[in-house]
């Protein structure tokens, strides 16, 4: 049951007991007296009048000898003395009053008790009337007895209400609330929210049970990030292999295109085109899986080193399957910042381009000098934070017809294919990956129109 419902049953019996003392304290009362109660009072006050009696008429018969009327007079008085004085301790003892008819004042007494409502009893030892035993219970003091008891009554269940509540917070502050907590954690658990951290408090009676549950949290986070790992791993060495295995795939081709032109042997040439289109076939699937790993990846891992600047020519001169590429000058010697994987894939992805599209001689050019770098981190909270670098500059121009000037901004998006694409093999991730690696690196990545389409690559000197 939950702790509302308990506080709500527990108010409503309250308001209940409220309003039966409210409706006490409001309707008439009815007056009545136990009458059986002042006749036991009266037979014992009778009983101790009678003794008082017994004694004064002894003491009196005792003094009587004195043949002194002066001595026998003060002797009577005595006695009477001493009958008000037992008549009065009577009186405090039962809570009544004794009216006796040789008082001067019994007429005027009596009739103001009569008139007050007073319970009046006939006083008769001997049969005759000596007096009355009085009681002042008027209807006026019952009503006020009765609303004292009422408010006694109210007082006590106010008293009783509180207790009830301050025990009710105690318990749901000692094993209720606790067991909310447990509540919402189970629910941000359940949500996938697993740093969602389980408070942990010192008077907390179940400490040890939900010291469990986080502990329990933490496995299930690091089985979470665990498998997340793995997942990226497998994901990034797919993409890999797929980037990967486009390279040799595109010198297939290109070698058989170039087999095709050259050979005269109509057999081979047949044999030729079945190798193209197995290689065709086996470029799209490997595209499509590197397009929907890619989908998946936020980026691929780069691990950046110190490497020689004289090993960047080399990987120009592994891609002379491709076309003529032409080094315009030395490539300055020093240690630069990269990835030697990534680099080549970089260089590939952009000669591979200007080979596919311009099918022109590809020009490169060295030269050191300082550009600005990007700070990738602060990329992604969008303020650049932009200082000048010292590097070197990697200029590759070819000498085609370049990138329409409404598509250059675009050439870098994720899977985007320019105009002049159709027809061509191609995922639309190459120049993208390009810039991804190159500011991985520390480093820089151009691209513009010049009598052709140019791609400046820099590389963070060490």
């Amino acid at each position: 049951m939950k702790m509302k419902y308990i506080v709500i049953g527990y108010t409503v019996v309250v308001a209940l007991l409220l309003c039966f003392i409210y409706i006490e304290m409001t309707k008439e009362n009815q007056f009545e007296v136990d009458m059986v109660y002042y006749n036991r009072q009266l037979q014992e006050i009778e009983s101790e009048l009678e003794q008082v009696r017994t004694s004064v008429e002894q003491d009196t018969m005792n003094g009587g000898k004195t043949t002194d009327m002066t001595g026998t007079q003060t002797i009577r008085d005595k006695a009477m003395a001493s009958l008000v004085e037992k008549i009065a301790e009577i009186e405090s003892a039962h809570n009544c009053i004794i009216l006796l008819t040789t008082e001067e004042t019994y007429g005027q007494q009596l009739n103001r008790l009569i008139s007050e409502g007073a319970i009046i009893f006939d006083y008769m030892p001997e049969g005759e009337l000596e007096g009355k035993i009085i009681w002042e219970v008027s209807k006026n003091r019952y009503e006020e007895l009765s609303q004292e008891r009422s408010e006694t009554m109210l007082m006590l269940v106010v008293i009783v209400a509180a207790a009830g509540y301050i025990l009710l917070a105690v318990i749901y502050y000692i094993f209720m609330r606790p067991f909310r907590v447990l509540e919402d954690f189970s629910t941000e658990i359940a949500k996938g929210n697993l740093d969602f951290r389980l408070p942990m408090e010192k008077r907390n009676m179940f400490g040890a049970f939900t010291e469990s549950f986080d502990i329990m949290r933490e496995e299930l986070k690091s089985a979470r990030e665990s498998e997340y790992q793995a997942n990226i791993s497998k994901k990034e060495l797919v993409a890999e292999l797929s980037h990967d295995i486009k390279t040799p795939v595109s010198t297939i081709k290109a070698t058989c295109e170039v087999m095709q032109i050259k050979e005269h042997n109509q057999a081979t040439k047949d044999k030729i085109d079945v190798i193209l289109n197995k290689a065709d076939m086996i470029d799209q699937l490997v595209g499509n899986m590197f397009h929907a790993t890619m989908e998946e990846l936020h980026a691929l891992k780069v691990e950046v080193v110190e490497e020689s600047s004289l090993d960047i020519p080399e990987m120009f001169n592994d891609l002379k399957y491709y076309g003529n590429i032409i080094m315009d000058n030395q490539i300055p010697e020093c240690l630069v910042y990269m990835d030697r994987l990534r680099m080549k894939q970089v260089i590939d992805n952009i000669v591979n381009n200007s080979y596919k599209y311009a099918g022109t001689d590809i020009h490169v050019a060295f030269q050191q000098e300082h550009f600005i770098a990007e700070d990738l981190a602060s990329e992604i909270e969008v303020e650049l934070h932009q200082k000048a670098t010292e590097g070197i500059r990697i200029t590759i121009r070819d000498n085609g017809k370049g990138v329409p000037d409404d598509e250059l901004a675009l050439i870098t998006e994720k899977f985007y294919r320019g105009s002049n694409a159709k027809g061509k093999s191609g995922s639309g991730i190459g120049l993208y990956l390009s810039k991804s690696f190159m500011r991985q690196m520390g480093g820089e990545m151009d691209y513009y129109n010049d009598g052709g389409f140019v791609v400046e690559l820099f590389l963070k000197k060490v």
